[in-house]
């Protein structure tokens, strides 16, 4: 690239090495400016949400997860099986935000880990509820406590008012899908 004005300069103005928050100036102005697209703050919005997402996701998979032998979406299935009791493959599905082809594979795994159990349903021939095993529970105590740990320390860098104004405003952005066709896992 041309670098003109400084070390790490594009002929543009901008720098070669944006950091993420440069990108997300960068991005607006650009799909303003260039493309046509004018709301700037809505881009802004749903970059940083996915962004704060994935930095969190991330951190708890690293620091807690992993170092357990388990990932995320394991930890998720375990999570919903373990407070909501036992459960057909599909209404975990929807409680764990997963499809229902992950939670299959999943439970092949956490059941060979010795951490799930999966038994016939009553309804029919063919439905199963999983479950957590012994091992699985005491798992999830211990697993949950350095979840919450962690989950304390990223709160700590919100008062409490802000705390339950971004649940609030979360809350209010997730409510108003309904106000657009949008596709969600079920």
């Amino acid at each position: 690239m041309n670098r003109i004005g400084g070390e790490g300069m594009s002929a543009d103005g901008e720098r070669d090495d944006p950091d993420f928050w440069t990108f997300v100036d960068l991005a607006g102005r650009r799909l303003a400016d260039e493309f046509g697209f004018p709301d700037r703050l809505a881009t802004r919005l749903l970059l940083t949400l996915n962004r704060a997402s994935a930095i969190v996701t991330y951190d708890l998979e690293s620091t807690v997860h992993r170092p357990r032998g388990h990932s995320w979406a394991g930890f998720r299935l375990l999570f919903v099986t373990w407070l909501a009791g036992p459960l057909e493959p599909g209404r975990a599905a929807t409680l764990a935000g997963m499809s229902r082809a992950a939670v299959s594979n999943l439970a092949k795994t956490l059941i060979a880990d010795g951490m799930m159990a999966r038994t016939p349903g009553e309804r029919d021939g063919r439905s199963v509820i999983l479950s957590l095993t012994e091992r699985g529970r005491e798992a999830m105590l211990e697993i949950f406590a350095g979840q919450h740990a962690r989950e304390r320390q990223w709160a700590s860098t919100l008062s409490e008012t802000e705390q339950r104004m971004l649940i609030m405003l979360l809350d209010k952005l997730i409510a108003g899908r309904t106000s657009f066709d949008v596709r969600e896992r079920s």
